[in-house]
């Protein structure tokens, strides 16, 4: 009899265990087959208020407008999504410096979407070139998604225009625009993503994903040249960076007392190319051997580096130098650097494609 009590014990607990695991399977959120889950800090937060914006359909054209909630984020939330120039310029209403930011000189065919949230906010077809040295359009691309508030900073009044859905800070909107608004919305480019109308038609949920790498490779004109007419790359800038100088000049970093490295941001699509990819045109487009030199400039500034933006490029990094390394292609030592991303200050606009300027693919000096 006591036995037999116990195998009744036994099997009672095995159901009541087993009953416990079902209902917690089935009070507990999956992630939809072939999807992610969302991570808690990405679901939208119940107490933000309703915006009414307009985003983007599976075809990768505008919906009608819809009520969603405003995207609230604390100070280290948007610091740890943006590069300190990006925070500085939409959570600190910052303005780059004109003629340097990546957007100036992009005109395909495409949207530009809100770095902070990806909202959509101006089409290509309404960019024109203001001479200013700043993104700019003559309307947005759907009126809900841009909001105005006075400006009284800099002695003046002036309108600034910011993401309904983030309040990021975009630019400022003046009345000395083209037809048909005359009107001239006139915006930073780190405030903002380019993506290509060809990948909107086909995945419009990644419509503001793009990927950044920094490389420094010598005299930065060749360097810049090489990456802009790679496939996949977006946008390309020149600057400083890695010194511990603030808002360097090109004749301080020439004085080779600043730490500052010559280096290329590169804005890229990883739909179209890879990190890896681009791993291999930096190597082989110039010497990873010679230390704070390439060819007859010599310096620290001239040193070769990488600044990574991530675990994930520091190991890729690592792992294309070793095996550049042991394949034997290299005699001496490769002295590239691998560091983490640091503060990249925008070189002056004449460096700006310097060489597309002139009508050069590559610098004379071999």
């Amino acid at each position: 009899m006591r036995i037999a009590l116990s195998l009744l014990l036994l099997v009672l607990l095995v159901s009541l265990w087993g009953f416990t695991r079902t209902m917690s399977a089935q009070s507990t959120p999956r992630p939809v087959s072939g999807t992610a889950a969302t991570p808690l800090a990405e679901l939208p937060d119940p107490a933000a208020p309703d915006v009414t914006v307009r985003l983007l359909d599976d075809k990768g054209e505008l919906t009608p407008p819809l009520t969603v909630k405003k995207i609230v984020r604390s100070e280290a939330a948007w610091r740890s999504r943006l590069s300190p120039e990006e925070y500085r310029v939409a959570r600190e209403q910052d303005t780059e410096r004109p003629f340097c930011g990546l957007l100036v000189d992009q005109h395909d065919p495409g949207l530009y979407t809100c770095r902070s949230c990806g909202l959509p906010l101006f089409d290509s077809n309404s960019k024109f070139e203001s001479g200013t040295g700043w993104p700019s359009y003559f309307a947005p691309a759907a009126k809900e998604n841009v909001v105005e508030h006075k400006d009284g900073t800099l002695g003046m009044v002036r309108t600034e225009i910011v993401c309904a859905r983030c309040d990021a800070h975009l630019g400022h909107v003046f009345d000395d625009g083209p037809k048909p608004t005359g009107l001239r919305y006139c915006l930073n480019s780190a405030s903002l993503v380019f993506t290509p109308k060809t990948r909107l038609a086909t995945e419009p949920e990644l419509a503001h994903q793009t990927s950044t790498a920094v490389f420094a490779a010598g005299c930065f004109w060749g360097v810049e040249e090489t990456f802009r007419a790679t496939p996949g790359v977006l946008a390309t800038a020149v600057g400083y960076t890695g010194g511990l100088t603030e808002k360097p000049t090109y004749k301080e970093v020439c004085t080779d007392t600043t730490g500052h490295a010559e280096a290329v941001r590169v804005e890229y699509d990883p739909q179209k190319v890879g990190y890896g990819q681009l791993l291999q045109i930096f190597f082989a487009n110039h010497d990873p051997t010679q230390v704070n030199r390439q060819g007859p400039d010599f310096g620290k500034q001239y040193r070769t580096g990488i600044f990574v933006r991530s675990e994930e490029q520091r190991a890729l990094a690592q792992s294309v130098k070793d095996a550049l390394q042991k394949s034997g292609r290299f005699v001496r030592p490769i002295v590239t650097e691998i560091t983490p991303v640091a503060e990249f200050w925008m070189a002056e606009d004449y460096h700006q494609q310097y060489l597309a300027k002139r009508g050069l693919s590559h610098c004379s000096t071999p």
